[in-house]
């Protein structure tokens, strides 16, 4: 009953924390708002009995990308107004060149996970008594599910190397 009212609680909190997100006029509280909602999921996580989550969340959600985005709201100038393309042909390309990768990715992960063996029954229940919640974590993520983890890194690459563009004054 108890770990029932903490969950809803906690859900509510984080459902409030994101409408707060997105209806949030100011967007330096907009992100602190988005910090109070990643660290309610960090202590569902701890709810969970996931602690390495937890602290991953912690770390790597309200800690890293955070920052990433505190960057962008200082640094890009939100009182200018938007520049007008200089070549809109030119992006229609890029644009349906990048869309083209992207559904080839989404293919050869499809294809990937269409001929790959069905995993072992058992497997994570055995991992989970011998080593704990950590070891089965890295083994799904290192095994399973080493493509999605692969594509995530490269999404996160891709939105740095935006971030850096978007900081920059002009283009050479």
């Amino acid at each position: 009953m108890l770990e029932s009212i903490v969950f809803y609680t906690l859900a509510a909190c984080i459902l409030g924390f994101g409408v707060l997100v997105v209806t949030s006029r100011n967007t330096v509280h907009s992100v602190l708002f988005l910090v109070a909602n990643f660290l309610c999921v960090a202590v569902v996580y701890v709810v969970l009995a996931a602690e390495f989550l937890a602290v991953i969340q912690v770390l790597v959600y309200a800690g890293g990308i955070v920052v990433l985005y505190l960057f962008v709201v200082m640094l890009v100038n939100l009182k200018r107004p938007p520049e007008a393309p200089l070549d809109r042909r030119r992006q229609s390309r890029l644009g349906f060149l990048l869309a083209g990768a992207v559904l080839a990715e989404i293919t050869a992960i499809l294809a990937y996970t269409a001929t790959r063996p069905p995993p072992v029954a058992g497997g994570v229940e055995g991992a989970l008594t011998a080593g704990g919640n950590t070891k089965v974590v890295g083994m799904l993520l290192y095994t399973d599910y080493l493509v999605p983890f692969e594509v995530a890194s490269i999404l996160l690459l891709v939105a740095m190397i935006g971030a850096i563009l978007l900081a920059k004054k002009e283009f050479n």
